[in-house]
């Protein structure tokens, strides 16, 4: 069985590749510059979001798509990936979504959405991984929230169920290997629930420093980020999600990462251990 994963070299793919080679398999990297995956020890092929050549999934029964960091044309990006593994003859396809894909309310779950449509339309078998948020989107700005002793954000007093990246390459590699899991759709979120209140607590434990969170209406907190450098349109869209996230957009109490991957899901204290 040969497994492709696409965007390879990304934090994602990365965590992926690894946790299939523990498993015995021995995945293609599909990556725009081979060299950039000398170090993950494993076949890496040139491919292109924006230019997918199917020759490039030749041999590959099991094609991983994670899901295109590029919001310039994100849908027009899966929509090549998935006529390139038609033509090349791909087995099966595994897309990394959205939480809720198909009700998410989100502007972020739109481009998840209309992929999950074209995969239908397709005809290809598919395995969906609607993901829910990574904590480590919340650890990136850790070092500024200790400096000043808060962290903002425009959830409220939602929850949010998140997970560590690493759990959610461990579905990954656990439904590739395995056909059994074609045809189906996972909503992937973490066991415990989280506030931003909760989130800066926890930080503030780890930190051994008082850390707390503001809740900001989504305007603000849009033009917050875009004071910090962030370009505008990333900047609304991240706060789009955050407050969307408050009405329960990325809530799940399902556990079902947890049996995929055979587990319970990382705790929010061990990724911000690992960050700090």
């Amino acid at each position: 069985m040969t497994i492709a994963i696409t965007g390879a070299t990304g934090q994602l793919g990365r965590l992926a590749i690894t946790d299939l080679k523990a498993r015995g398999a021995n995945p293609v990297a599909l990556v725009r510059d081979p060299a950039k995956a000398a170090d993950l020890g494993v076949e890496a092929r040139a491919f292109d979001y924006t230019a997918a050549d199917p020759a490039a999934l030749t041999g590959v029964k099991t094609l991983v798509l994670i899901s295109s960091n590029d919001f310039n044309d994100r849908i027009g990006q899966h929509r090549n990936v998935i006529a390139a593994a038609k033509a090349a003859g791909v087995g099966r396809i595994i897309y990394t979504s959205i939480l809720k894909g198909d009700r998410n309310p989100m502007i972020l779950a739109q481009d998840h959405i209309a992929t999950e449509a074209a995969l239908r339309a397709s005809g290809l078998p598919a395995t969906i991984l609607r993901n829910g948020w990574y904590t480590e989107n919340y650890t990136g700005a850790l070092g500024a929230a200790i400096q000043h002793g808060a962290m903002i954000g425009a959830a409220g007093e939602g929850q949010v169920n998140s997970a560590a990246r690493k759990d959610y390459a461990q579905a990954i590699a656990v439904v590739a290997l395995d056909d059994a899991h074609s045809g189906k759709t996972y909503e992937l979120a973490g066991d415990s629930a989280h506030t931003g209140a909760d989130f800066a607590a926890a930080v503030a434990k780890a930190a051994g420093k008082p850390v707390a969170y503001a809740s900001m209406p989504e305007a603000a907190y849009a033009e917050a980020l875009i004071g910090f450098g962030l370009p505008e349109g990333f900047a609304r869209i991240l706060a789009d999600s955050d407050a969307r996230a408050g009405e329960g957009a990325l809530a799940d109490d399902s556990r079902t990462l947890s049996r995929l991957i055979g587990r319970p899901t990382t705790p929010i204290a061990e990724t911000i251990a690992a960050a700090l």
